[in-house]
């Protein structure tokens, strides 16, 4: 998979049709929060297999840390290792700006996930978007 961060309209459009894939037609959230105004402050990258756009995610940056979201892979390239790719990704970026510490709010099926890329569990179970989520972190390291 090629992934690159977000440097045109065709890009950003690339990553908002994968999000609304996953988010808005299979898993149901509503579109007006799926997409929000935290999109015109978020680094966004998306990856390609045959130009063709399959993942996508976004980062911002906070007090002492970054908070990734939006984590998502089109449902047929599930499996493939392709959503660790793309988090190794964004995490090296992050490291080469001198970001030390990530947050995310995982949904809680995919908290192993995120267990086995060495992210803490952080908080207890909590609604965003009526799905259970939980907040995990990290702390980077070269």
């Amino acid at each position: 998979m090629e992934i690159v961060e977000a440097q045109n309209q065709k890009q950003l459009n690339d990553a908002f049709s994968v999000r609304t894939s996953v988010f808005v037609d299979e898993q149901q959230v509503p579109e007006a929060i799926e997409k929000d105004d935290l999109d015109q402050q978020a680094v966004h990258f998306v990856g390609y297999i045959d130009e063709k756009p399959v993942a996508a995610g976004r980062y911002r940056i906070e007090s002492n840390y970054a908070k990734l979201e939006r984590i998502s892979v089109i449902k047929a390239f599930r499996g493939q290792s392709l959503g660790k790719e793309l988090i190794l990704h964004i995490e090296k970026s992050l490291i080469q700006k001198g970001v030390k510490k990530v947050k995310l709010g995982a949904q809680t099926h995919a908290e192993s996930f995120y267990l086995k890329l060495r992210y803490e569990t952080a908080s207890n179970v909590f609604l965003d978007a009526n799905m259970p989520h939980v907040m995990m972190q990290k702390i980077l390291s070269i």
